[in-house]
């Protein structure tokens, strides 16, 4: 973008920011306690308070995906509260975590679930598995970082690869501090900035409207964007009760249950009981995205009483001046409600471009200092996620060659495994910042919002992971019909999305071809791009049960399968 709205951003506000930054810096490194093996350094010694962790969880959650996707989804073409039904989902999937797995964690001294599924299955199993999270994790959380990424370049004018960087080397140097013990009590205090943050948004601009809360109500709810309930049946659709009830309890339980992200939290309880209530109080998580919806629908009837000005425009339209910017909103299309009927005093350009809005608001809007504040919020929350994700891949990548659950605390003492894991948090830091360069360009291409985008990138690996892990509670199963079973879901999960197609399809490679399959129509006729008729999340319950299928059902090999 060639103008910004980095000239309201003033030295008070950029105080404000690195201050927290430095604060939150200096408490990780003050929590950090000993750090005398990777039994400290991954699972904190297994002393960590459940309340802690659970704001931990919280915190990693919500991300900057939150903060920006949320409030942008609500704004755009149809928003509405319809994501929130998959808050029954989301607890569903947790109770099961807390009731059936989190127990057999704690049998045994393990610091994955890929170290409980190579037990249970072989060590090539646990090799797969490492691999499925890896890349999962470095395409789902590539997204959050991208998210901050995106505020951080409004605000400073910075390249966007930059605003990447900076992101990248705070996460570093949090994780390589203290381990886990830092990015627990760092994500503790990213948990209460987001509250306040987004508190303090929805009170400033109810606040900011003539007829207060009631008028945001009747103007949201004229336009549709507080309706809530979706019981549709069509396979399109991404927020329907079906979806909540029967596609995204299996989702949250692959996230909760066998993502390495969330389950280290967990290992860092002082036992099984303190570690389920962590994961069950997480459900107050819920109400944060319930905030954020709110701050969508109240930015909705901001800018609707106070359409786009021509800084504000000249950020959302990439215009040079003002001029060019004002002239290209004046063809830019309406938003619209569900109904087909325009919405007279919001245009935008792109369904993307709505992910602008809440931080164009935080700077031209709210006072000196407050947005600095509110900004730091979103900083903090991509950083706290990224550092988690560090801290797990360097876990599971270190465990793959070393092993450390089969062996003892002095031969691991002698193994100096702490450095290692610390090297691996700088290998995996630049992959993830060189990769979530290679993810924006294809965000670019789609013009997607940053939430569908950031859901769909966990397609790929949640139904895996989960048939695999049931395999490993129920009992034996074939190793090879599991790993034909991953094969054959990460290959249909391939033809339910677009990730791939559009980017083949800016090569310059005819993919027209692909509307003859089920998954995939013609947009606007037979001359229209491919597209998919069937929505990602059901992507989760049918490959779980594609895998475990081939677990299970698989000839077994008459000879014996070793666990080596």
């Amino acid at each position: 973008m060639n103008a910004g709205t980095h000239i309201h951003f003033t030295w008070i506000d950029w105080s404000v920011l690195f201050g927290y930054l430095l604060l939150t810096t200096w408490v990780g490194h003050r929590m950090r306690g000993r750090q005398a093996g990777i039994r400290d350094f991954f699972l904190g010694g297994r002393s960590l308070p459940w309340p802690a962790v659970s704001g931990s969880i919280i915190a990693t959650e919500i991300s900057g995906i939150t903060f920006i996707g949320v409030p942008a989804m609500i704004f755009a073409m149809n928003g509405d509260f319809t994501y929130l039904q998959w808050a029954i989902g989301s607890i569903i999937g947790r109770l099961i975590v807390a009731r059936y797995f989190i127990r057999v964690y704690y049998e045994q001294e393990i610091y994955s679930p890929y170290d409980y599924m190579g037990r249970r299955l072989g060590g090539r199993i646990k090799a797969l598995t490492t691999v499925l999270f890896s890349l999962g994790a470095i395409l789902g959380q590539s997204v959050r970082v991208l998210v901050a990424a995106l505020p951080l370049r409004v605000v400073t004018g910075l390249d966007l690869e930059w605003c990447i960087a900076i992101i990248g080397a705070f996460a570093v140097l949090w994780t390589l501090m203290g381990g886990m013990r830092t990015v627990i009590w760092t994500d503790v205090m990213q948990f209460f900035l987001f509250v306040a943050g987004g508190l303090m948004a929805l009170i400033w601009i109810i606040g900011s409207l003539g007829g207060g809360f009631a008028e945001f109500w009747e103007t949201a709810s004229r336009y549709s964007r507080l309706d809530l309930w979706d019981t549709r049946l069509r396979a399109d659709l991404e927020f329907t009760l079906w979806v909540a009830l029967l596609a995204v309890p299996f989702q949250n339980v692959s996230v909760f249950g066998v993502d390495q992200l969330n389950a280290q939290r967990m290992f860092c309880c002082r036992n099984a009981k303190a570690a389920a209530k962590a994961l069950v109080w997480s459900c107050g998580g819920q109400l944060i995205a319930l905030l954020m919806m709110m701050v969508g629908a109240a930015l909705f009837v901001h800018y609707h009483n106070n359409p786009f000005t021509a800084t504000e425009a000249v950020i959302l339209f990439e215009g040079d001046d003002a001029a060019t910017a004002l002239a290209s909103m004046e063809n830019a299309p309406l938003l619209a409600n569900k109904d087909g009927t325009e919405i007279s005093n919001v245009r935008m350009p792109s369904p993307g471009t709505g992910d602008y809005v809440f931080p164009i608001w935080i700077t031209t809007v709210l006072p000196v200092g407050l947005s600095g504040l509110v900004l730091a919020g979103i900083f903090a929350a991509a950083i706290s996620s990224l550092d988690s994700i560090l801290a797990a891949l360097s876990q599971t990548t270190l465990s793959l060659f070393y092993h450390p659950e089969r062996k003892s605390d002095a031969e691991l003492e002698k193994l100096n495994l702490v450095i290692k894991a610390k090297l691996l948090v700088v290998f995996w830091g630049v992959v993830m910042t060189l990769f979530t360069l290679v993810l924006n360009y294809a965000r670019e291409v789609q013009q997607l919002p940053i939430l569908p985008l950031a859901f769909g990138m966990t397609a790929y690996t949640v139904g895996p992971l989960l048939g695999i892990m049931l395999c490993a509670l129920v009992g034996e199963a074939s190793r090879t019909g599991l790993v034909v079973g991953t094969c054959l879901s990460l290959l249909a999960t391939l033809f339910l999305r677009m990730d791939v197609w559009v980017l083949v399809e800016a090569a310059g490679i005819d993919i027209s071809w692909l509307a003859a399959l089920p998954s995939y129509h013609l947009e606007d006729g037979a001359t229209g791009s491919p597209r998919t008729t069937i929505a990602t999340a059901w992507a989760w319950p049918a490959m779980t049960l594609l895998t475990f299928a081939c677990g299970r059902l698989w000839p077994k090999r008459s000879e014996t399968e070793t666990a080596s």
